[in-house]
């Protein structure tokens, strides 16, 4: 491209989920689209620095945790022997075939894709740096997915290379022989679990009472004594009051419900959260709104209070993930086509842990505390067969119900492979099933995908696996 100057019916600034959904999405309903991405590869934090690393290192993880369970079944392993630097190589070539397949992807969809960092310069033009090419961009329409960045603290803030978050600790220079993971958020519990199987000894703390904040409780107390045991310790209502740089460690002192106030660590993985990134974009240029939080403000179909500018993903309020921001973008790029588009969709949470835990729709935490009325059913996995085949008895589904319609409005789930399993419980949220549906539906035996079924039987009261009295 060697115009200074370029014309566009679609611009999408950010190449992650949401913006390569919109970019695609956009194409196939017959726009000229033009991406703009400041790193030189499409994938955004998600595929990059997030999602896809995690989740290859997550497998590793989960293959050292299982060679130990086995000694329980009567197989022993030797201590696994790691090489950390083919163990990088591997997680690195996944990030990068998959990056390829999106450029691949994006030529063939004729998306033009731009190096660069964009900047709106009114509510039709953006300005584009750091690209010899092009300094200039007129769109009829724009979508904004520069997505979010790790947040810090304060406290934190002394200029270590010890500090981690999530983006350095994926990078895996190094397995630190002490640890402090900082936050027991979904990030940091994964995080925790890569380190703490690679051979780190781990202090977890959360500033809350419990992990996992928002989730119901029944569905986080196998996953907390899951960590209880990974880690050296585990210490919830603690907060870091001071870190000091030592000459080969850290020196951190502790407040709250700890009894050990000053301990020293190799290294400090700092997992509190993220931001969003809509600041140095020019949206002080165009008409759109932000929240106190630097959210974009938009409707349910996207739009800002720019007509012509739309926004998706990390940038705007919701749960920061890569599912949520892939709807969003194909809602917009639908609505700016002039579909009937909109964004009402379930989204479902999972925690990539050991054991998963996995939820969709209303919680019951939602519900006590919006005082509504709802009955749970609960089917725990001590009665299922195959949970039992896998050493997994701990596990528990979980549906919450409308009493006087037996309509599932959510679904919770914990145990292996909870995040493939909580998609039938999308379906059925969605859909507006009732018990009766999943009870009808012939799940395969053994599995763990029948606790689903089993589960609205026994709020029936016709459950085979459990004596539940009938209903009245």
């Amino acid at each position: 491209m060697s115009n200074k100057v370029h014309t566009t019916d679609l611009l999408v600034i950010g190449g992650g989920p949401g913006g390569y959904a919109a970019a695609f999405r956009g194409s196939d309903l017959g726009m000229n689209v033009t991406l703009v991405e400041s790193d030189s590869r499409l994938g955004g934090t998600c595929l990059l620095r997030g999602c896809i690393p995690s989740k290859a290192l997550l497998h590793v993880a989960g293959l050292i945790s299982e060679s130990r369970e086995a000694e329980n079944w009567g197989i022993r392993f030797g201590e696994p022997m790691i090489d950390i630097e083919k163990m990088r190589t591997w997680k690195d070539s996944i990030v990068e075939r998959l990056s390829g397949g999106l450029d691949g992807l994006s030529k063939k969809r004729k998306v033009t894709v731009v190096t660069g960092h964009a900047s709106f310069k009114n509510n039709n033009t953006v300005t584009v740096e750091h690209n010899p090419d092009l300094t200039e961009i007129a769109f009829g329409h724009a979508i904004v997915a520069t997505g979010s960045r790790p947040s810090t603290l304060p406290v934190f803030d002394i200029g270590s290379r010890n500090i981690l978050d999530s983006t350095s600790a994926l990078a895996l220079e190094d397995i630190p022989e002490r640890l402090l993971a900082v936050g027991g958020g979904i990030i940091g519990l994964e995080l925790t679990t890569v380190y703490a199987e690679l051979g780190s000894r781990v202090t977890l703390i959360e500033v809350t009472d419990g992990l996992v904040p928002g989730a119901d409780r029944d569905l986080i107390r196998p996953l907390h004594r899951h960590f209880e045991a990974k880690v050296e310790s585990l210490h919830l209502n603690t907060s870091v009051q001071k870190v000091e740089q030592k000459k080969n460690s850290l020196s951190v002192a502790f407040e709250g419900a700890i009894e050990d106030k000053n301990q020293e660590f190799d290294k400090i993985l700092l997992s509190v959260g993220r931001r969003p990134n809509s600041e140095g974009i020019g949206l002080e240029n165009t008409g759109t709104q932000l929240t106190e939080r630097g959210h974009i403000q938009v409707d349910n179909q996207m739009r800002t209070h720019a007509k012509s500018i739309f926004a998706v993903g990390d940038v705007v309020e919701g749960p920061g993930l890569a599912h949520k921001a892939a709807h969003e973008g194909k809602v917009a790029a639908g609505a700016i086509a002039g579909h009937p588009s909109a964004f009402d969709s379930i989204i479902p949470s999972v925690v990539y842990t050991n054991p998963e835990v996995a939820w969709c729709g209303l919680t019951e935490t939602e519900a006590k505390e919006d005082k509504l009325s709802v009955e749970v059913a609960r089917f725990p996995w001590a009665a299922s067969g195959r949970a039992a085949t896998l050493g997994s008895q701990e596990g528990l589904t979980k549906l919450i119900l409308e009493p006087e319609t037996d309509r599932i409005l959510g679904v919770g789930i914990v145990g292996p492979n909870a995040g493939e399993l909580i998609a039938e419980g999308v379906v059925a949220v969605e859909m507006a099933a009732v018990t009766e549906d999943l009870a009808n539906c012939i799940h395969p035996h053994p599995s763990l995908s029948e606790s689903i079924g089993i589960a609205a039987e026994i709020h029936m009261g016709t459950a085979t696996d459990l004596y539940i009295p009938k209903r009245k």
